[in-house]
């Protein structure tokens, strides 16, 4: 592609050493650098593609776009702004606007993002749609799944998959939109037919600044939605709810207490810990030459927990809203295994064993409400610390485990750094462990304090008798927690079918992810 073509997609205020050239490829990674590539330098948290710029050069790159020229780099330079938004344009341009070829439901939310994607995507499936999928987990290209490094990739590598999804004839495609993907204009050139905001509560505060920066980072999925597409939105939330006159989309409102919206949940029965509920449609909603009237249809969902209700709630409109059947979005949702670490039961036998991704506030709060639905004789509770998130995070999280403490009955717990199983930007930091450790002491509550993932499960695995239920409960620091429990548990029940233990690690993209 000629250069001076693939410029024109971006705003360029200065140019150093113009020259006529074709390119062949783009990079942001000075290492994935090939010859006739043009290369773009983006400022991250903890690095600077500037300083990359010879490298890149000297792996075949023939031009740059900067923020700051490198005067001492002969090779052509182009001046912009801001380089990551200018490399989500370049992207979107060399990619032939893969977006604005399929229907692409953008989902964000502080938790259930991933359980709601890939219910989204179960839907479509089973509709007999070619689906696409992008998220915490992996990223499926039709019958192709790709662990995911990001919940939402880097724009140039976002849209090459979006372009490959196009060559595989996807038509619709779920996926997860992160705050920092939002911040970092990953998402920038990506046209989305249905936007939705499920809940916001306080998550990432430290890595954007303030809970205000980050509820503005977030709305902004809704805010800037376009007027061709729908927003929906939570009446139960009253951040979702403000953002009802803040976009040009057309709005649809649910709620699961409220019945002022679009939708409402009814004759609620969460008695099993399995929600049965009625999803009636309040207001008449007009899709293209198509119109919802007023009515109802009973849902039964296989994963547990009332935030799977607000999840399904989401997952099935933006299945109406894509002109799904009512008896496909029944059978799905009834056959819904559920997400990986998504409140995940590994193991049920003798003891039970929940695999959760316990993330923040709102993700502990409605993962121990559920608990309290549950029979059980006593609970075990492996909580891996939060690595890097900063002490608020942490501090706000302790809370949380120590507000439903009584509640729950327990007055000890298990804790880990998980030294062993996590990145480098993942690890507990001495601030973050001595926040969670003052939380714990002042609440009464003991705490055994394990450096590593295995000795902590090993623990919890040894005080379990019949009839308890041990709680695997961490983000990155438990990825490996269900892999190392069932190994365990093979040591101790030798008895038990090998095939039936390890089914749930069957497929498992959390422990197949390269530690680096």
């Amino acid at each position: 592609m000629k250069l001076e073509k693939l410029l024109h997609s971006i705003e360029v205020q200065s140019v150093l050493n113009d020259k006529d050239i074709n390119v062949y490829g783009l990079s942001y990674h000075s290492q994935k650098v090939s010859d006739g590539h043009l290369f773009v330098c983006i400022k991250g948290y903890k690095t600077d593609g500037h300083k990359y710029l010879s490298q890149a050069v000297a792996n075949g790159a023939v031009a740059a776009v900067v923020e700051e020229f490198q005067d001492e780099i002969d090779i052509p330079q182009y001046l912009v702004k801001d380089s990551r938004i200018a490399l989500a344009q370049l992207a979107a341009y060399y990619y032939e606007h893969p977006s604005e070829k399929m229907k692409m439901i953008g989902i964000t939310a502080t938790n259930g993002k991933t359980t709601t994607s890939y219910m989204t995507n179960a839907i479509f499936e089973n509709e007999g749609y070619k689906t696409g999928l992008i998220g915490t987990v992996s990223i499926k290209i039709d019958d192709s799944v790709i662990p995911s490094e990001l919940t939402t990739p880097e724009s140039l590598d976002l849209q090459s998959y979006l372009k490959q999804m196009v060559d595989r004839n996807v038509s619709h495609v779920s996926m997860e939109v992160s705050s920092s993907a939002l911040e970092l204009h990953r998402v920038e050139k990506v046209d989305y037919d249905i936007v939705t905001l499920n809940n916001v509560s306080r998550e990432h505060i430290d890595s954007h600044g303030s809970f205000e920066k980050y509820f503005e980072v977030k709305s902004s999925l809704i805010r800037n939605a376009s007027e061709n597409s729908f927003a929906v939105l939570n009446l139960d939330c009253p951040y979702s709810t403000s953002l009802i006159n803040e976009t040009k989309a057309q709005v649809i409102t649910f709620g699961v207490e409220s019945k002022e919206g679009h939708i409402c949940c009814k004759d609620l029965d969460l008695t099993t810990g399995r929600a049965k509920f009625t999803f009636e449609i309040l207001k008449s909603i007009k899709v293209d030459d198509s119109e919802y009237i007023p009515g109802e249809f009973d849902i039964e969902l296989s994963v547990p927990g009332l935030h799977s209700v607000y999840n399904a709630m989401v997952a099935i409109t933006v299945a109406l809203l894509s002109g799904v059947s009512i008896s496909t979005i029944q059978k799905t949702l009834k056959n819904f295994g559920g997400v990986e670490r998504r409140f995940e039961f590994i193991f049920e036998d003798d003891i039970k064993i929940i695999d959760d991704h316990f993330a923040n506030t709102g993700n502990i709060n409605v993962t121990l409400q559920t608990l309290k639905y549950m029979e059980y004789k006593k609970l075990h509770l492996v909580y891996a610390i939060r690595g890097e998130r900063g002490p608020t995070v942490n501090r706000e999280n302790a809370e949380a485990i120590v507000s439903w403490a009584s509640k729950l009955g327990f007055n000890e717990m298990i804790a880990t750094k998980s030294v062993s199983h996590v990145t480098a930007k993942d690890k507990v930091t001495d601030e973050e462990l001595q926040v969670f450790e003052e939380v714990m002491a002042e609440a009464g509550i003991k705490v055994d304090l394990y450096d590593e993932l295995p000795d902590a499960i090993a623990r919890a695995l040894a005080k379990a008798e019949a009839g308890d239920l041990i709680l695997l409960a961490g983000c990155q620091g438990m990825d490996h927690g269900a892999e190392i429990a069932l190994y365990q548990l093979h040591e101790l029940k030798d008895h038990y079918p090998k095939e039936k233990l390890f089914l749930p690690l069957r497929n498992r993209v959390s422990s197949q992810k390269e530690m680096v």
